[in-house]
């Protein structure tokens, strides 16, 4: 009888240590937090606070929230979308700038962005099919008039962009996922025969295009950088004084559909990623549905692409319409893939709101489906360029070409509060608070690690209840300032 209640017992043991082997595997289990850590870091405007070690602290059994008390809600067990990454893009200007820096000052900007010890742990990069505004010239990868693509040689690319990539991957650890957006095709294959101001990508010239971003992609990954995706068309309805290039809704979606995908699909390219739209949130709706909603076109396509330049919007910044896309085409991701503080002027790189800017909108993209958040330049000079055009904007970090500095604004610190912290394959987890003051958004890391970021947007310190479960631990956030608890 001792034998059976003995066997009975060590039965129980071995099945609960396998239930709670089991539960460890799924992300969407709640789990006891009970006396476990939580590593505080902070960002705060008016203080030397940044991206610093503030706080350790423990968890201890919750009770109901008083209607006084602040507090920000986390529920493991609710689950969204898997995180991709956030980078940033290296343009021409960043390279060039780059290249005038001393190699002690390029391993620091290097390390700043991609190192996950050292700095803040970028994952995703943004380049350029050919040029853009943050060039000092307008080029092609072919001679004009090319149509045969024969001359097509990324040559000049070599001199600045594909080295410093090639490093950005190596800090990385050997992986960077990186993807590439048009600003116009050359001018011979445009209605208005200019890669500046607009125009249309002539429907003759249809296949050669398609033909180019293959091209591209072959080049690039023959010299070690590989392309993990591409965007169809850089703001496809915006007529700029720079490199432009207009696709309604409907041209955007048959270009897909009858060049770019099959193009892509002939030349075994159909894993690479393909996003439509690459423009701001007012009319992503639009575009989704046209183009998501064609069967033919919609399987060729990733995802959207969005940012953040809403001039008609009346200075609201549309999160709802992301939600909007991601509630209606479920298997379809979202990636912001351009943000940055436009109006360059030197004597704000300190400027706080630009930071704040950062922080609202990544929780609110987050909070709203988006998988992944790319900046704009990763490095400018102290002019806000180079620009061919002279459209100077700020970047989170700027070069002193003169005297060789770096020059980090506080963007780059909330910037970091994601992505030094929520690795790629996270999934979002469910996340609110009780106050509009506070703003937050949680991701449960693949090593088990919760990660919940916390924005201050007062002018007052907050001191609040974090409630994740049926535990808690109260904290204290200055005014303007953002937090990352990780536990």
């Amino acid at each position: 009888m001792k034998n059976n209640s003995l066997k009975i017992m060590v039965l129980l043991f071995s099945f609960s240590a396998f239930a709670q082997q089991q539960l460890s595997k799924k992300e969407q289990q709640a789990y006891v937090i009970n006396g476990k850590k939580i590593t505080v870091y902070t960002t705060a405007d008016s203080t030397n606070l940044r991206l610093a070690h503030t706080d350790n602290l423990v968890f201890t059994p919750a009770k109901q929230p008083l209607e006084t008390e602040v507090c920000v809600f986390v529920e493991p067990s609710k689950t969204f979308q898997t995180f991709l990454g956030i980078g940033g893009a290296i343009t021409d200007a960043s390279a060039e700038v780059f290249a005038k820096l001393n190699k002690a000052k390029q391993q620091e900007l290097l390390n700043a962005y991609y190192d996950k010890e050292k700095g803040i742990g970028y994952s995703l990069l943004r380049t350029t099919i050919h040029s853009s505004d943050f060039s000092s010239h307008s080029h092609t990868y072919i001679k004009e008039g090319d149509k045969e693509l024969k001359t097509f040689s990324i040559e000049h690319d070599k001199q600045y962009r594909i080295p410093m990539i090639k490093e950005a991957i190596k800090t990385a650890g050997g992986k960077l996922l990186t993807y590439a957006s048009p600003w116009s095709p050359p001018a011979f294959m445009k209605s208005n025969n200019d890669m500046l101001k607009g125009g249309t990508l002539l429907p003759e010239y249809y296949q050669t295009w398609a033909n180019y971003y293959t091209k591209f992609i072959k080049a690039y990954e023959k010299e070690g950088v590989p392309i993990w995706g591409l965007t169809i068309q850089n703001e496809p309805m915006a007529l700029q004084i720079w490199e432009s290039c207009i696709y309604s809704a409907e041209a955007e979606r048959d270009f897909l559909k009858n060049h770019l995908g099959p193009t892509m699909k002939k030349e075994g390219l159909a894993d690479k990623k393909i996003i439509v739209w690459d423009h701001n949130r007012d009319l992503m709706t639009h575009r989704a549905n046209t183009i998501f909603s064609d069967p033919e076109a919609s399987k060729y396509a990733w995802g959207i692409g969005y940012h953040w330049y809403e001039k008609w919007s009346g200075g609201t910044q549309m999160f709802d319409n992301v939600r909007a896309v991601y509630e209606a085409f479920p298997s379809k991701n979202i990636l912001f893939t351009e943000g940055c503080i436009e109006k360059f002027d030197a004597k704000k790189y300190q400027y706080w709101p630009n930071a704040e800017r950062y922080g609202t909108d990544m929780i609110n993209d987050f909070n709203n489906g988006t998988v992944g958040w790319t900046d704009w330049n990763i490095l400018l000079d102290q002019n806000g360029g180079p620009n061919h055009v002279g459209n100077l904007c700020f970047a989170p970090i700027h070069a002193d070409t003169n005297t060789g500095e770096l020059i980090y604004t506080p963007s780059y610190y909330y910037l970091g509060h994601f992505s030094k912290f929520i690795r790629p394959n996270a999934k979002r987890v469910n996340s609110a608070v009780s106050r509009s003051s506070l703003l937050s958004t949680s991701f449960l890391n693949t090593d088990g690690k919760m990660v919940t970021v916390v924005m201050n947007q007062s002018d007052k310190k907050i001191t609040y209840s974090l409630f994740v479960g049926s535990e808690k631990t109260v904290l204290e956030i200055p005014a303007h300032a953002i937090q990352t608890l990780i536990y």
